[in-house]
C-alpha cells in the first residue's frame, strides 16, 4: 500500500473542517443558532412595486391577474433574538406583511417586541408605510423612527405625517453624524452614511449594519457612484455583505422617461466599476431595489445570468444573513 501523502492529509483536513462547520450550523438550530442576529430580505423591488401602477408592458401584465407575493418593495428586517429586538429598514407600502414577517422571525413569538424603523429618505417607497402606525391602523405608541434631520423636519411639519408625531405614534430619533456608530446593544450597531440622491424633501442615507461577527452595507438609492464622496470599492472591502442600488439594468430599459430625471447607477455600470475586485469580494454584492422593468427580476433572463456569470448576486426575497 502506498503511503498517504502530506498533501492529501492537508486537503482531507480542510474538507473535514468545512463539513464539520456545516454540521455545526445544522445542530445549532435549537440553541445558539436561535440567538444569532439576522438580516431578513423583506423586499427587493423599487418603490412602485410590481405590478407597477399604469404599466401594461409584459413585465407587469400577468401580475395583475396572478400576483407574485415575493415582489415586495425593498426593505430589510433586523432580528436580534437574544435582546428581543426587531428593526425595519425603510417603511414601505408593503409594511403590513413585512412587519408580520419580521415579528414572526423569532423563536419566542410570545415575547415579540418591535424596536423601530430606520429610514433612508423621503421617496414614497421608503417612508409611506409609517401611516400604518397611526390611529387608523395600529395606533402605535412611541415607535422609534431613526432618520436624518431634514427627514425629521419633513415628518414633523407635513401632514398627515405630523399627526403621527403629535399623537406620539412615532418618536423621531435624529441621525446627525454620518459615519458614527449608533449602538443598539452591546453586540449590534448601525452606521449611517450620507449618500447623494435627489433629496427633494430629505437627505438620503445608506446604512452599515454591524453585528458581532459580520457586517452588511445597505444602499437602496443613490445617484451615480462617482458623485459619492466615498469609494464603493473601498466600502465593499470593509464589510461582509452588500445590498446596493440596482434600479435599472441599463439605459435602454425605460423608454418613456428621461433617465436624467431618475439618476441611478445602472447595473452594467456598477459591474464595470467593480470588475477588478477579486471574485470573493464580488460575491458580497447583492443587487437590490429593482424597477418593475428590470430584467433581473427574471432569473431566467440573459441579464440575470450575466450578473451571476460576472461574479455578482441578485438579492432574493426571503433570504436571511447571519451577522
Amino acid at each position: 500500500m502506498k503511503p498517504i501523502s502530506q498533501a492529501f492529509i492537508f486537503i482531507f483536513s480542510l474538507v473535514s473542517v468545512f463539513y464539520s462547520c456545516k454540521e455545526e450550523d445544522r445542530t445549532l438550530s435549537n440553541s445558539e443558532n436561535q440567538k444569532r442576529i439576522r438580516l431578513h430580505i423583506l423586499g427587493t423591488v423599487q418603490d412602485g412595486g410590481a405590478p407597477h401602477m399604469g404599466c401594461t408592458k409584459p413585465c407587469c401584465a400577468d401580475l395583475y391577474e396572478h400576483p407574485d407575493p415575493s415582489k415586495k418593495v425593498v426593505s430589510l428586517g433586523l432580528v436580534d433574538p437574544f435582546h428581543q429586538q426587531r428593526y425595519l429598514f425603510d417603511a414601505t407600502p408593503d409594511i403590513s406583511s413585512q412587519y408580520q414577517q419580521l415579528m414572526s422571525a423569532n423563536p419566542d413569538p410570545n415575547n415579540a417586541k418591535f424596536s423601530g424603523v430606520f429610514l433612508t429618505h423621503a421617496h414614497i417607497g421608503h417612508y409611506t408605510g409609517l401611516m400604518h402606525f397611526g390611529r387608523e391602523v395600529m395606533g402605535a405608541k412611541n415607535i422609534p423612527v431613526y432618520c436624518g434631520p431634514r427627514m425629521g423636519d419633513f415628518l414633523k411639519n407635513s401632514g398627515p405625517w405630523s399627526q403621527l408625531v403629535e399623537l406620539k405614534n412615532i418618536e423621531l430619533r435624529d441621525l446627525t453624524s454620518s459615519g458614527d456608530t449608533l449602538k443598539l446593544n452591546d453586540s449590534l450597531g448601525v452606521v449611517p452614511l450620507l449618500v447623494p440622491h435627489r433629496d427633494e424633501y430629505s437627505e438620503t442615507y445608506g446604512f452599515v449594519i454591524v453585528g458581532p461577527r459580520k457586517s452588511a452595507l445597505f444602499i437602496p438609492d443613490i445617484n451615480k457612484w462617482e458623485t459619492w464622496e466615498r469609494s464603493l470599492v473601498e466600502e465593499i472591502k470593509k464589510v461582509n455583505r452588500v445590498y446596493i442600488d440596482a434600479t435599472f439594468y441599463d439605459s435602454t430599459e425605460v423608454g418613456n422617461r428621461t433617465m436624467s430625471e431618475i439618476p441611478h447607477p445602472f447595473v452594467v455600470e456598477t459591474m464595470d466599476l467593480l470588475k477588478d475586485l477579486p471574485l470573493w469580494q464580488k460575491r458580497k454584492v447583492h443587487f437590490i431595489h429593482l424597477n418593475h422593468t428590470n430584467p433581473l427580476l427574471n432569473p431566467k433572463s440573459f441579464e440575470y445570468q450575466n450578473v451571476i456569470h460576472r461574479g455578482f448576486n441578485v438579492a432574493k426575497y426571503g433570504d436571511t444573513y447571519r451577522l
